[in-house]
């Protein structure tokens, strides 16, 4: 009688989106979410010489279980760039979304604004992390455990308790704003 190893669950995965001028950060982003347990989806490291790197790109964010777009003063100042067409993508594979899916995981990697800012509209209605040059927080981590542990829904960010409604996602320590 021969016993196979149990198949281990596949590692949430996230494409790592951003401008050239961000690789620095990026690599920095990569490699702390690499170190939590997640499958990162990064240009440099899953693209060979003699991709069809358009397609390989578009097929990977729409299998992805997460987006991860990097936003910063260079994806401010860019008019056009590549990152703008996977940015694109992500807000339309959302079309086909329950909204409280979890999916955008907008990532600011300077002081740039959410008012405002250059983005698909999509990547204003969630809330943004912020990494300074892509380093590691605290909330970084806990994110990544929220994704390790199969959490999908996007959780609600309203400041004050809807009448007769108890806010699902609060702590004591929580102020239910963000």
């Amino acid at each position: 009688m021969s016993s196979t190893a149990p198949t281990p669950e596949p590692r949430p995965s996230i494409f790592l989106s951003y401008a050239s001028d961000d690789r620095a950060a990026a690599r920095a982003l990569r490699d702390a979410l690499i170190a939590t347990g997640l499958d990162v989806w990064y240009d440099e490291s899953k693209l060979g010489g003699g991709d069809a790197w358009d397609q390989k790109i578009r097929r990977q964010i729409r299998d992805c279980d997460f987006f991860m777009p990097v936003i910063s003063h260079a994806t401010e100042q860019r008019k056009e760039g590549y990152f703008r067409r996977e940015w694109r993508l992500a807000a339309e594979r959302t079309m086909d979304m329950a909204d409280d899916v979890l999916f955008l995981l907008p990532v600011a990697i300077d002081d740039t604004s959410d008012a405002g800012a250059r983005v698909p509209d999509k990547f204003l209605a969630v809330q943004w992390l912020r990494l300074p040059a892509g380093h590691p927080t605290p909330e970084l981590e806990a994110l990544a455990r929220r994704l390790l542990e199969g959490e999908n829904s996007v959780r609600p960010t309203w400041s004050s308790p809807r009448p007769g409604c108890r806010r699902p996602f609060s702590t004591p320590h929580s102020t239910g704003t963000t």
